[in-house]
């Protein structure tokens, strides 16, 4: 029995009941819960077969791991529309200009966007780390490149800076040897689902090293630096939505994942916590007091509450800091 449905978490803004369940609509704009009634306490308990404490331990994890389950799901279904519509990466073998740097011996020698990399000095590069390290041997000197533009085969030379600036590489040419394909209609919501199942593992692994990593500071007494709360994700979320709503789709599923990864966290309160107990349940052949258990979910709210305050406040620093939304976004991503 689901008692309240709530986006964001407490205290509550606004709510409505409809049947036997509230729905809310909470201050803190930080994921959102479910609240079964009889969760963690008798108390209050008024139909005890429907009681989630009651329920055998494989309803309780299952009903536990649903939510986790969805937000993955969400993730993968978000990361599938992006790829639908935007198109399906494709490995090749054409080393292709994609960005020339203001400026820079590219720009100086007349390599523009769209141009294919055939040779350097005679020497045929089918990919990216092929030429890299075909210019990397000639900082300094002059190269010849035998190009492909719009189907001709043009000759330029340039040279190679021996000290570029950070970032831009010693000709100053962004390549990819990666081109964006549009299957058919019919076959992108299969490839799309295929896609943004890899995608959420990818991310999935990048919030758990991230975690890891948060961690391993917090145990060496260094306070971490990259964390960022509601603010963040309303600031972020603000900026992706300029640039369209596949981007903004996109955003939703990387926080999908991420929720789906610290929700499964086994801290009390959330839900890998709640998981715990059912373990600990295991080991000891029988239930862990329930007013215990409420006592220690209760304690968990409260730090992951202060938690989140105090990422905020440190987010709203940051952002007079930094002066304006783009210096803020570069501060939160650095």
């Amino acid at each position: 029995m689901v008692e309240e449905f709530g986006f964001g978490l407490p205290p509550r803004v606004f709510g409505k009941k409809i049947g036997e369940t509230i729905y809310s609509i909470n201050l803190l704009p930080f994921g959102g819960f479910v609240k079964l009634h009889g969760e963690s306490s008798e108390e209050g308990v008024t139909y005890p077969e429907r009681a989630f404490l009651n329920k055998s331990k494989k309803t309780r994890v299952g009903i536990l791991v649903a939510g986790v389950v969805m937000n993955f799901i969400l993730a993968v279904v978000a990361f599938s529309v992006v790829y639908s519509f935007s198109g399906v990466p494709k490995e090749t073998k054409d080393v292709k200009a994609v960005e020339i740097v203001k400026d820079s011996p590219a720009e100086a020698a007349g390599i523009i966007a769209g141009d294919i990399i055939r040779k350097v000095d005679d020497k045929n590069v089918a990919s990216t780390k092929e030429f890299i390290g075909a210019i990397e041997e000639k900082k300094g000197e002059e190269v010849s490149l035998e190009l492909v533009r719009e189907g001709k085969v043009i000759n330029l030379t340039v040279t190679p800076r021996e000290n570029p600036p950070e970032g831009q590489g010693p000709l100053g040419v962004i390549i990819s040897t990666t081109e964006v394909y549009f299957p058919p209609i019919w076959q992108r919501p299969f490839i799309g689902m295929q896609l943004g199942f890899k995608e959420a593992i990818f991310w999935g692994q990048t919030i758990i090293l991230g975690l890891g990593k948060i961690f391993k500071d917090l145990f060496a007494g260094m306070p971490p630096k990259d964390l960022s709360g509601p603010v963040g994700i309303f600031v972020i979320t603000s900026e992706a939505a300029k640039f369209g709503i596949l981007a903004l789709v996109n955003f939703v599923g990387i926080l999908s994942v991420n929720l789906a990864i610290l929700n499964i966290v086994p801290f009390p309160a959330l839900d890998g916590g709640r998981l715990l107990f059912i373990g600990i349940e295991s080991v000891l052949g029988r239930k862990v007091v329930p007013k215990i258990e409420s006592i220690v979910h209760t304690i968990g709210m409260v730090i992951l509450l202060v938690l989140l305050l105090a990422i905020t406040a440190h987010d709203i620093q940051r952002l007079i800091k930094a002066g304006s939304i783009s210096g803020f976004i570069d501060s939160v991503l650095k």
